[in-house]
Order: C-alpha cells, then structure tokens, then sequence
C-alpha cells in the first residue's frame, strides 16, 4: 500500500509548495479548536487592500463520515460530506453551495496498489465532468486528467504529466493547457537535511515564452523555517516563520518587485493558533 502512485493532482506538487505555500503579503490569522470528540472549529481571516476576508470552518467526524460546513465573508455556505469506505478503497464525496442549488458534486475516489483515480461530476442539468488517473508506484508513476463542459460539448482541461520520485529528490513534466504549455519542476534535498531547493520552468508554444521560479526552504532549527524565492519577472521574496507553541505558528513574509523600483515593499503577517 505504501508504494501506490499519488494522485495526478500531485505531480509536481512537492515543488510547488516550496515556491508558493504560506507565502502572504497581506494581513492573515488562523485560530483552530480542535476537539477530541471528532468536532474541529477554524477561524481565518485576511485583510487585503483595505478589505477583510473571512471564513469559519466547521468539520465534524463520527466514524467513516466526516462533514465540513465553511461559512465566507459573503455568507456563502459550502457543505461537503466525505464517506469512505463504502466499498474497499474507495472514497466518496458529495458538496454543494447554499445558496447556489446548482453547485452540487459528486467526487468519487479510487486508490489501487497501481492507479489512483478520480472521478468528479456537478449534479446539475448540464454538468462538468472531470476525470484524472495516475499509474505506476510510488517512485515512478504517468497520469493525466480531462475536464468535459457537456453545456457546450468543449473539453475545458486536458493535461497529461510524469513524475519521478526519490526520498532527496523528485521531478516531473507536465503538458497542461490543453498542450499550451510545458512545465517541469526539480526539487533536491541537500545532504544536510536542512535545505531543500525547488526549481520550476514554464514553456508557452504560442508565444514561445518561457517563465522561471527558483527558491530554496531551510530549517533553521526545529521550530524555524527559512524559504526564499526568486522569479523571472524580477520579484524577489522571502519567508522567516517560528513555531513559538505546539502547531501554533508566526509567519512573516515579503516581496519586492525589482523592476519596479519606485514600488514600495509588500510586507504580510500571518497568525495561526491552536490551543
């Protein structure tokens, strides 16, 4: 079981999250209340250009089923409920908007030890179809995914992509874009253990355009995090964040336009607690 392929959603990931996640340049808190009783409670919000954004979350497990309402700053509430083990290997989940009746969807999730499919389907008259599959192992596995709009009968996604995957390093290509684009990715943990690198290419067929993003995460010590990034079109960014308690975390993070250099620096902090 430990060797299965990951979902196609996953190819490329591992540099993706190096180069964007937790990065923030506006104001951003989280606060969870987790429960030993299966009931989970997250509060987020963020101020951005002058404007607050929020969201409350509220997921709830009892056995195999597990129920997430979220509630946003629009008073749009998404519901999805999540069921496994219905049948082996197999996860099922169905999730709608309120009050959008037309939102609703049916993801289906099957986990083989050589294929990892996933089926989606709106429950509406019209419905986008989607469907990804990924084979091989853990190490070494070939995907790809489509997305069919049955209202105009015009395929909206089509992509196909390779991963290679090694305890210090992993890259994958892929044809996105309906074959628009290329991408590959590289990431490589250094000897130390401590830094890890992540490169990310983009070539463009019509334009004949490539794009470009370097950046590096280092572990400074075992509640601190260092990451930085460096982009093509000149913005240069950096990331310091601290785990001052158990899960809970401070993170500051900036980024500055080089070939703007009248534009002022974008600062952003963010907050997470868990008591």
């Amino acid at each position: 079981m430990a060797n299965r392929p990951a979902p196609f959603s996953d190819i490329g990931k591992r540099a993706n999250e190096i180069l964007t996640k937790d990065y923030n340049v506006g104001h951003k808190f989280t606060v969870s209340f987790p429960s030993s009783t299966g009931m989970g409670l997250t509060a987020t919000g963020l101020k951005r250009d002058h404007v607050f954004f929020g969201d409350i979350n509220a997921v709830h497990k009892c056995g195999n089923t597990t129920v997430d309402v979220k509630i946003d700053s629009h008073s749009n509430v998404l519901t999805k409920v999540t069921q496994t083990d219905i049948f082996p290997n197999i996860k099922t989940a169905i999730s709608f908007n309120i009050p959008d009746h037309k939102s609703g969807k049916l993801d289906v999730h099957y986990n083989h030890p050589h294929a990892a499919v996933f089926s989606s389907i709106g429950l509406n008259p019209t419905p986008v179809v989607e469907l990804s599959a990924a084979i091989g192992t853990k190490e070494l596995s070939l995907g790809g995914e489509i997305a069919l709009d049955t209202a105009s009968a015009t395929f909206t996604k089509q992509s196909v992509g390779i991963s290679f995957n090694k305890p210090d390093f992993s890259a994958s290509l892929i044809s996105g874009d309906r074959g628009e684009t290329l991408k590959g990715s590289y990431v490589h943990e250094l000897p130390s253990n401590a830094t890890t690198v992540a490169a990310e290419l983009t070539h463009r067929f019509s334009s004949r355009q490539n794009s470009f993003t370097i950046g590096s995460a280092h572990k400074a010590n075992p509640t601190t995090l260092v990451k930085t990034r460096f982009s093509d079109n000149g913005k240069v960014a950096m990331l310091y964040q601290r785990e001052w308690r158990p899960k809970s975390l401070v993170t500051f993070s900036a980024e500055y336009d080089t070939k703007a250099l009248h534009s002022a620096t974008k600062l952003g902090l963010s907050l997470a607690l868990k008591p």
